[in-house]
């Protein structure tokens, strides 16, 4: 009975793969993280915290984590322009999801025995 209900369900209309399209990818959960831990961020700090991420990349997260309203984008109207990036309420209720993954992470990633 179990096995025909996952044959019959379609993965791409449950809430955990929309949890999944949110924070895939190599860099979106360390943005959301930086974030978390900074709060009010500019673009020239994430790429410096981050350090590995090109800008074509980090523009592109950026993006999609707005799109997705994880992030807020607040552009001031000056020269040179100004940009922070925060959290919105829907990213900080996500984190407390991504810091239990991360706890798990760290109590079972040193656990790698095969049964």
């Amino acid at each position: 009975m179990f096995k025909n209900y996952i044959e019959n369900s379609n993965f791409e209309d449950t809430g955990f793969s929309y949890t999944l399209s949110l924070i895939s990818g190599k860099y979106k959960m360390v943005i959301l993280y930086c974030l978390m831990e900074f709060q009010v961020v500019r673009y020239n700090e994430l790429k410096r915290y981050i350090g590995t991420i090109s800008h074509k990349t980090l523009s592109h997260c950026l993006k999609e984590l707005e799109k997705d309203k994880l992030i807020i984008r607040k552009e001031y109207p000056q020269i040179p322009p100004k940009v922070e990036y925060s959290l919105s309420e829907k990213g900080v209720s996500l984190m407390k999801i991504l810091d239990q993954l991360c706890i798990w992470g760290e109590k079972n990633k040193n656990n790698l025995s095969i049964e």
